[in-house]
């Protein structure tokens, strides 16, 4: 059998279940099959075809799902925030190279008005809310018929998403068919995955969390997947009582969420048989995963996952094995090592050094950044490695604990931000003289942003002005939560600025 997505679909039966939403008919195996084929003449027939772009803007639920399902078996899938601004989508689109734009039918968002500046086709999603969760019709004519009809290979790259760097311009993370199938095969693995079991899916598609640990590994154990819109602690026990799931991945603000509520609905958590609670995206504190535990009487397996390794890298296993609170796990899938931050030397596994993987489920490389290429990967061996920029080391029984974060970027509980990029958005007001962002601690997101403005002389500018300008250009989670307006920017002994500390610098780390 190939390696590829629809490999992983092909392989169940006919009439087994497959998706579902909260309150809605459940599509099985054969329709999404049939959705499949239905789709790639669709594509065909717009001129969109293997090797092309098409970027994904449609809301969290079974539809987003699918559409991410079928269409990677025809093409590249670029599924976005569809929360980002018009100015991030025209960034987006343009730098993925897009040649077509799916989006609901009836849409004319920001994605839209972006895509027709770029010049980008328009595909249209609809879909009926009686009828089985995920059945779409995909409709749409670029104009263009020139397009590769054969069927995408183990090799061809299936899913581009963007990674912040230590740059303001993100990386572009190609993952190919094989990537998808070794990772989804992994955390199937890991977590002993079967057609019996039912994931209650509450991550955002657009995530390499919720598109291969709760929508692909699902997929590859032939079991079922109820696809929520969008994470709302105050409906998700209904959901837990209307899916009656046996497992659901979140990052642990989720968790954190979820807890806050779990009081007043022990009933629900009694009745449900839930195996086990998956975490991954961010640390989870220790104290989280012990009341989780106490909480559902089921176990929490923490992971630890990055675009690109598509996603998992370690897990703590299932029982009777033990599940360290504080520790990511055991390699889970690629082959996990420590290296040299300095230079190309891999270390004893007791050390404490700069985490490194190699294995089937790693991207082959970032698209046109030879620069990242040479700095993230090298060859030690006979084998090629990825350095994740984490920091950590292992425990004599094979635990991997991560002691710290060797880039800047800024980890919202989960979410990557990198601070050049929002440093440059803010620089664009005219009364900003000088910005620096930074991570501060945060006791439920593990991170926040916070940024240190000096303005233009005469400037009459609040911290409610410069958050409002920041909301305006961008994405809610990019907006620093801490602005501190100063007449000059702490500096290093060598006179630069350093992001890292900057936080004690300023007394902002009570957060």
């Amino acid at each position: 059998m190939t390696k590829t997505l629809a490999a992983l679909i092909a392989a169940h039966p006919d009439d087994a279940q497959a998706l579902g939403a909260p309150g809605r008919a459940w599509l099985n195996y054969s329709g999404l099959r049939s959705l499949a084929a239905d789709a790639a003449q669709t594509l065909h027939r717009a001129g969109i075809g293997r090797g092309d772009r098409v970027a994904i803007v449609l809301p969290n639920g079974p539809e987003m799902a699918t559409a991410f399902l079928t269409v990677a078996q025809v093409a590249i899938t670029a599924p976005l925030n569809p929360g980002y601004k018009e100015d991030e989508y025209a960034f987006y689109l343009d730098d993925l190279k897009a040649k077509a734009l799916i989006v609901l039918e009836g849409d004319d968002g920001p994605a839209i008005k972006a895509a027709a500046k770029l010049e980008i086709a328009i595909l249209r999603l609809s879909f009926d809310a009686s009828g089985p969760a995920g059945a779409f019709i995909l409709s749409g004519d670029t104009g263009l018929k020139d397009n590769d009809k054969t069927t995408p290979t183990e090799g061809d790259v299936a899913l581009i998403l963007h990674t912040s760097g230590t740059t303001s311009r993100p990386k572009i993370v190609p993952l190919t068919q094989a990537n998808l199938y070794a990772s989804a095969l992994n955390i199937r693995t890991s977590l002993a995955l079967t057609s019996s079991d039912r994931c209650l899916s509450i991550m955002p598609l657009f995530h390499i969390h919720g598109l291969i640990a709760a929508l692909s590994a699902t997929m590859a154990a032939g079991g079922q997947i109820s696809c929520a819109p969008g994470f709302n602690a105050l409906k998700f026990f209904g959901q837990i009582k209307d899916v009656d799931p046996t497992w659901y991945t979140a990052v642990p603000t989720m968790h954190q969420a979820i807890l806050a509520r779990s009081a007043r609905n022990k009933d629900i958590i009694d009745a449900a048989r839930l195996r086990f609670l998956r975490s991954s995206s961010a640390s989870l504190p220790a104290p989280v995963m012990e009341e989780l535990v106490d909480t559902f009487g089921a176990p929490v397996i923490e992971a630890y996952g990055m675009t690109e390794a598509t996603h998992q890298m370690c897990s703590n296993p299932l029982p009777p094995k033990v599940q360290k609170p504080g520790s990511v796990g055991l390699a889970a899938g690629p082959e996990v090592r420590i290296a040299s931050e300095t230079d190309n030397t891999l270390l004893p596994s007791d050390e404490t050094g700069e985490i490194v993987i190699s294995g089937p489920n790693v991207t082959l490389g970032y698209e046109s950044n030879p620069k990242a290429n040479a700095d993230n990967f090298f060859v030690a061996g006979d084998q090629r490695w990825f350095r994740t920029g984490d920091q950590g080391a292992f425990d004599d029984e094979g635990y991997l604990r991560l002691t710290g974060r060797l880039k800047e970027i800024i980890n919202r509980g989960g979410e990557k931000i990198s601070p050049l990029e929002v440093d440059a958005k803010l620089l664009t007001h005219p009364e900003i003289a000088q910005v620096v962002c930074f991570a501060v601690p945060h006791s439920k997101l593990g991170e926040d942003i916070a940024a240190a403005v000096v303005l233009s002389e005469g400037s009459t500018m609040t911290v409610r002005d410069i958050k409002e300008y920041a909301s305006g250009q961008l994405a809610s989670f990019k907006v620093p939560s801490s602005i501190v307006v100063l007449e000059e920017i702490p500096k290093g002994a060598t006179g630069k600025i350093q992001r890292i500390g900057m936080a004690q610098k300023l007394g902002l780390t009570g957060a």
